[in-house]
Formats: structure tokens, sequence, C-alpha cells
């Protein structure tokens, strides 16, 4: 994990600069493609017109065939230039897209400031939709362009025939965007609402989904389900006003271009009537205002895509440009896997102080299960430094010290809670398909209990979250992907509360033969992992009250005995 660039994007209006800006050349391909596109389609009523003047003055064969031919290229250069320009527009814009959703995924996985409040939701929301509307003005650009070109097209023509009628066209023009841009400004506000509850909406299913067990357990299932209704309610009502917003615009932008469309057909048919155009140039004038309806209406709609991405690009702003809760240093830990605190203040810890040397397996026993959790959020580094006092050293460094990467290379903390991935055993256990301990650590975790009863082993199928695992299984394939990361110091928050007392022993045993020699820290109260560990430590109130080995304590201290015998 990285800091995030301080050269970055900051602002919305700055990620709309850096994505115009990356994809220069294939917007400038697309807008040259896009403009021929609306100069064919502008010329095909123009060509008719003079078709019509045409062969109403020689009336010959040969010309009209000769205008068949024009009109036949003007089709294929329709046809060609648009696929051709909109592949090009879509491929940038989806590949630009993709960068936004891994640089704001990049930024999410990273330490945030607390300030923004963001959770994992609305993360996930920002990274998808917001970056996909982020990308659309890489199309949105060419296509105002061409738009620009059809009219001008058109405002020329008809100016040529009669200046009349090209004034019209551009006074009316000026006028529909003067009136739309003041109503895509309510849809930038509302748009950047509704993503807001959206992205509120996203939070809590997470939330839901991650607690809806232990909910389940004290009954408050139906209580978080009507603060999900409630909060998705606000999105949905939000989402109708801007649908209303959105369709207030549009029928105000086709009513408006139908207006401008019957003022130039009446004008000219007045003109010809008064002789001032000829009946070719009527029909020109005409097939013109049926056909600048359409750059019209894209050209009208534009102001909306823009206020849409710029609302989009402030969401993305809120992640990119947040700072990091704590700036990792540089340096790396020494070889070797000592892990140490000293006089560490957090939340129900108080100045605890411990090492585990290199190679040694060591038990925790937390009497109280806050300060087991406050232990593994120092230690997985969810908690930054300079949140708590006293130190914690890996390596013999002190964590402030230590590049993030460096950290996660080194030491690896599971939670009771691994998060199960869709895809299959093999995916899950080990990610990156690197790993060398795979076989040894679905052994070690009984996971190969579960890969037997599949025809398929480990590349049998399994559903987000593990859906079609049970609780046990789940525990144990999470186990099984701590152990095959072969990390030098490893420290496992009850890693078998959903496993029976005799599969805990075997996974107990296994596990510290597995890890021999590599320096292993077992959070639980379970004593097959107490047994089998070198020292167990015993934590009350926040501090170390007690270490010795496992069954010297049960004769020793009544109060370990009543807490870990079963």
């Amino acid at each position: 994990m990285t800091t995030p660039d301080p050269r970055g994007p900051r602002t919305g209006s700055a990620i709309l600069r850096t994505a115009l800006r990356r994809n220069v050349g294939a917007m400038a391909a697309g807008t040259l493609l896009m403009g021929l596109y609306q100069a064919g389609e502008t010329a095909f009523p123009i060509a008719l017109g003079l078709i019509v003047e045409h062969t109403m003055r020689e009336r010959s064969l040969p010309a009209l065939g000769l205008s068949i031919a024009a009109l036949a290229v003007i089709i294929t250069v329709v046809s060609l230039s648009w696929r051709f320009g909109m592949r090009i527009l879509q491929k940038a814009n989806t590949t630009e897209a993709h960068r936004w959703r891994v640089q704001v995924a990049d930024h999410g996985l990273q330490p945030v400031a607390r300030d923004v409040d963001l959770k994992s939701g609305e993360v996930l929301t920002i990274a998808t939709e917001d970056a996909d509307q982020t990308a659309d003005i890489i199309e949105v650009v060419p296509l105002l362009v061409s738009s620009l070109v059809a009219v001008a097209i058109a405002a020329v023509a008809l100016g040529l025939a009669d200046l009349r009628l090209g004034l019209l066209v551009i006074v009316g023009t000026v006028a529909i965007l003067s009136v739309l841009s003041v109503m895509s400004r309510r849809i930038g506000t509302s748009t950047r609402e509704q993503q807001a509850r959206v992205a509120r909406a996203g939070a809590k299913v997470a939330d839901l989904i991650t607690g809806l067990r232990p909910l389940h357990g004290f009954g408050g299932n139906h209580a978080a389900f009507r603060s999900y209704r409630r909060v998705s309610a606000e999105a949905r009502n939000q989402a109708i006003t801007v649908a209303r917003v959105n369709g207030a615009y549009e029928g105000a932008a086709l009513a408006m271009n139908a207006i401008l469309a019957t003022a130039v057909t009446l004008t000219a048919g007045w003109l010809a009537f008064q002789g001032r155009i000829t009946i070719g140039e009527l029909v020109m004038a005409v097939g013109l205002a049926q056909f600048v309806m359409e750059p019209l209406k894209l050209f009208s709609e534009m102001p909306k895509y823009v206020m849409t991405a710029r609302a989009s690009a402030q969401g993305m702003a809120l992640v990119l440009a947040a700072p990091p809760v704590m700036t990792p240093g540089r340096d790396r830990p020494s070889p070797g896997g000592d892990l140490e605190l000293d006089g560490v203040r957090y939340g129900s810890l108080r100045g605890l102080t411990f090492r585990v040397r290199a190679g040694e397996f060591v038990a925790i026993a937390a009497y109280q299960p806050r300060v087991a959790a406050d232990l593994a959020a120092v230690l997985a580094m969810n908690v930054p430094p300079a949140a708590y006092e006293g130190v914690m050293r890996i390596g013999g460094r002190a964590a402030a010290d230590l590049s993030i990467e460096a950290v996660r290379e080194h030491l690896l903390v599971n939670p009771y809670d691994g998060e199960i991935f869709a895809g299959t055993l093999r995916t899950n256990v080990d990610p990156s398909g690197t790993g060398r301990l795979v076989p040894e650590a679905v052994e070690a975790s009984m996971l190969a209990d579960v890969v037997a009863l599949h025809p398929e082993g480990l590349d049998h199928g399994v559903r987000d979250r593990g859906a079609n695992l049970s609780g046990g299984q789940r525990q144990r394939l999470s186990l099984a992907r701590a152990l095959a990361a072969d990390s030098d110091v490893l420290v496992l928050h009850d890693p078998t509360t959903a496993v029976d007392a005799v599969t805990e022993q075997l996974i107990a045993r296994n596990l510290a033969a597995l890890r021999r020699g590599r320096t292993t820290v077992v959070i639980t109260a379970g004593p097959a992992f107490l047994d089998v560990a070198d020292r167990v430590l015993v934590l009350d109130g926040g501090v170390v009250t007690a270490q010795d080995t496992h069954r010297n304590l049960l004769g020793a201290d009544e109060n370990y005995r009543l807490a870990v015998a079963r």
C-alpha cells in the first residue's frame, strides 16, 4: 500500500482535466470522424436540394445518375465515420473509466482521512458509477464539437439561401442553450445529492451484510432492516427527483428544438411563396429543419452530461484527495520475526508490554473480548501509531518507521471474520497463484475435509462471502489462506470459533507443526491452541497479568482455569 500521490488530482475539475489531457489523441480522432459524420448528415438535405434544383433545370438521366452516386458517397462516409468514430471514443471512455476505478480502489484500500467519513459501500459506489460517469466526458466533448459543426454548416447553408434563415438558426440555438444551461445546474445539484444518498445506501448494505449473523443472534436484524429501508427510500426519492428534473430538461429541449425547426420550415415556406428562394432551396431548408433537430438535441443534452460528470468527479475527489491517516516510513524490519509491544495504550489496552521472540509460538488469552479486538487492531496497523501511546516494534524497528509494503510482507494479521471472495477454493487460498505451501496449508487447516466433499476439489466454486459454505468451512478457508502466505510473523485472532473441539485440536497441532521455527501469535481462549503454544500470555484489564505454559497456568491460576477450561 502506498501513500496517495500529493501531486494527483484533488478536485473534481482537476480530475476532468486529467481525463481530457490523457485522451487528447483519441478525442481528436473521434472529433474528426464524428465531425465528418455530422457534416455528411448535414450534406444530405443540402445535396437533395441541389439535385432538385439541377434536375428541374436540365432533366437529364446522366445528371440524375451522378446525383445518386453523390448521395451514395455521402451515405458511405456517414456510415463509416460514425462506426469508427464511436469505436475510438467508446474505447477511450472504457479505458479511462477503468483507470479511475483502479485509482479510487487503490486509495480506498489505503487509510484515508477519517473526516471524509466514507464507508466501504460508498467507496464502491464512487469506484463504479462515479468513475463511469466521469469518463463519459471523453465522449461528451467530441459529440459536442461535432454537433456544433452540424449546426454551423446548417446555419451557413441556410444563410446562403437567405440570410434570415441562417440568423434564425443561430439565434434559436443560442436561446435554447441559454435556457438549458440554467436548467442543467439544477441537474448537477440533484445528481450530487442522489449520488451521495446512493453511496450511503451502499454503505448501509455493506454494513448489514457484514453484521447479519450477529444481528440475528441478538434479534437486531429487524431494526437494521428498518434503518436500511429508510436510507433506501431516501435514495429512491432523490432518484425520482433527479428523473423529474431530467424529464423536464429533456422535454424543454425537445420542445424548443421542435419550435426552432418549425420556425425554420415556416419561414422557408413563406420565402419560397414570396419568390425569395427557389424550390431546391425550399427542399434544402425543409430537410435541414428536420435534420437539425438531432444535432440540436444532442447539443442541448451535453450540459446535462457535463454537470453529471462534474458531480461524479467531485465524488471521486473525496477519496483521491483524502490525506492518509498516517504517513508510512521507509524502513524495513530486520531479518527475523521479533514482535514487541512496549507500553501501548489504546482503547482497552493499558500500557500493554510483551515481546514475542523470533520463531516462538505464543498464545494470548484475553479475558475481555474488547481487549482482544483492540490488540488485533493495533497489530494489524488498522490503528495508526500516532493514535496510541507506546511503541510497536516489528523486527526490532518501530512500526511508525516502516513502510506499509514492508509491514505486510513481514507481518500478516488474519481476523476471525476474514473475507471470502467469489471464485474457487483454490483462488481463495492462493489469490496470486504463486503460493508454495498451498497443499500444506490445506492439510493443516483441515480444509482438506471440505475439498474432499466436492468432485472438483480445490476448483470447487465459492460464492461471494462464502455464501455456499458453513461458518466453520469459511474459517478453515480463511486460515488456509493465511498459512499459505507463509509470512515471517503470523497473527491469528480466534481462528476456530466456528469449528468443533476435535477439529480445533487437530488444526492447533497441525498449525504448530507447520509454523515451527516461524513466529506465530494466536489470540484465543481455545484450550487446543493454548496447549500447543510455547508460552501463554494472560491479558486481564488490558495488561499482561501472567505468562507461562498452558498446563502450568492451569495448575497455578484459578481465574485462568475458569476462563479457558471447557
